[in-house]
């Protein structure tokens, strides 16, 4: 199953100094068909204005990773944690038992982030945080975890879930091939540019793509594409 979920389809709200769309339902937007895919529940795709951000409030029990597009995010919390996310790098906070942050554009420029939301594997424990710079060179024609629960993945920052979070650029013209270890898994691709085709389904920038029931699936480039992919239970 290869379904396209386009850009102008997903739920929206705009605050001003925050544009938001909703891959899956999420505060004031519901569908009953998008509240989850497998283990993945949130996909938001913001753009934050300069010097405008989250104001500090608590989460728990969930897995949110952070994929900054464009310009930076700063990340306070509870934990004494702070750090600065650049565009093309990624940063997890495990939520656990609860814990208390806040994000915020301190750049001169619009920030535009994926904020991904996985369900944790098991409720509670130690809430954590951490960032990490990914070279881009690194991602060229493959995909790099970037993220991830699985054992294997050493380089991708650890989250408590059966999930992995790639990325990967792509020229146009060139394909690649990503193979999840069950046909059963959940796969949401978004390319965060370009334009991609999947089998015969084609997707811009900003579109989502939600698969299952492949044993691989090859991502074809129609132009120089960045990619971000969830692969969850």
């Amino acid at each position: 199953m290869i379904e396209l979920r386009p850009f102008d389809s997903l739920g929206s709200a705009n605050h001003g100094w925050l544009d938001a769309h909703h891959h899956f339902s999420f505060a004031g937007y519901h569908d009953p068909a998008r509240v989850n895919w497998g283990s993945l529940r949130v996909w938001n795709d913001d753009t934050i204005a300069p010097g405008t951000g989250f104001p500090t409030h608590p989460h728990n029990d969930m897995e949110i990773i952070t994929y900054v597009r464009k310009g930076a995010i700063t990340h306070r919390d509870s934990l004494g944690n702070e750090g600065r996310t650049e565009a093309g790098d990624v940063q997890v906070m495990s939520a656990g038992s609860g814990v208390r942050h806040s994000e915020y554009n301190l750049e001169d420029e619009e920030t535009q982030i994926f904020q991904i939301w996985i369900i944790p594997s098991e409720r509670g424990g130690e809430p954590d945080w951490g960032a990490r710079p990914f070279p881009k060179g690194d991602r060229a024609g493959k995909f790099v975890p970037l993220a991830s629960g699985a054992a294997n993945d050493d380089d991708a920052l650890p989250i408590r879930t059966d999930a992995r979070v790639l990325g990967a650029t792509v020229k146009a013209g060139e394909s690649v091939t990503y193979t999840p270890s069950d046909a059963s898994r959940h796969l949401y691709l978004v390319p965060a540019t370009g334009k991609v085709k999947v089998e015969d389904v084609e997707a811009r920038a900003r579109d989502g793509i939600a698969i299952t029931q492949h044993a691989s699936v090859t991502i074809t480039a129609l132009e120089d594409s960045e990619l971000v992919l969830v692969d969850a239970a």
